[in-house]
């Protein structure tokens, strides 16, 4: 995805120049690309997550998932690297929503690095759908298919896709690379 650029147009009068009219010049302002704001916000968050109560696990899967996006950053036109990070985003949901099961404790309550933390790793759990959706949306731009596809075959029974074998039409005869004139006499000879 190419870097969206803002431009604005800033004038300056320059008094004392006579009748000369103002002058414009153009500032290109560069807006932060949507994949790297997702990367980056939930980068802080999980920082700031990290800060109290939240397990080693929590720490490594969030922080893969983010080198992940910022592989997906580094390569714009991998439809992979955005297909991983939408996976792994996805995944964390649910490991973050076990984590919370499993250490989340109202006795840690009392302090209030802890109820920040909490707070910021409760954030970033209600973002990561919003940025499935975004993520999502990428993959699309980049090329990834409507449906993911795992290698598994599947039966169809759309039979309208294929050619019969007993017409064959002009366009499907194999073509001439070379312009080379058809012997019709001897079927099976070529001369070159």
């Amino acid at each position: 995805m190419p870097f969206r650029h803002k431009s604005v147009s800033v004038h300056r009068d320059y008094r004392g120049g006579g009748g000369v009219a103002p002058q414009c010049r153009r500032l290109t302002l560069r807006l932060l690309p949507l994949l790297q704001a997702i990367v980056l916000v939930h980068w802080l968050l999980t920082v700031w997550a990290c800060m109290a109560w939240p397990s080693l696990s929590f720490m490594w899967g969030n922080f893969s998932v983010l080198a992940v996006g910022v592989w997906a950053i580094a390569q714009r036109d991998s439809v992979d690297a955005v297909l991983m990070f939408l996976v792994g985003v996805t995944v964390t949901i649910l490991t973050d929503i076990i984590h919370f099961g499993v250490y989340f404790s109202p006795g840690l309550f009392d302090s209030s690095v802890f109820r920040f933390s909490a707070g910021m790793a409760i954030l970033n759990l209600l973002l990561k759908p919003v940025s499935c959706f975004f993520v999502y949306q990428m993959y699309r731009e980049r090329g990834g298919e409507y449906s993911v596809n795992f290698g598994f075959p599947s039966v169809s029974r759309n039979r309208e896709a294929y050619q019969s074998i007993d017409q064959q039409d002009e366009s499907s005869s194999p073509p001439n690379p070379f312009n080379q004139a058809q012997d019709t006499t001897r079927p099976g000879v070529r001369t070159y």
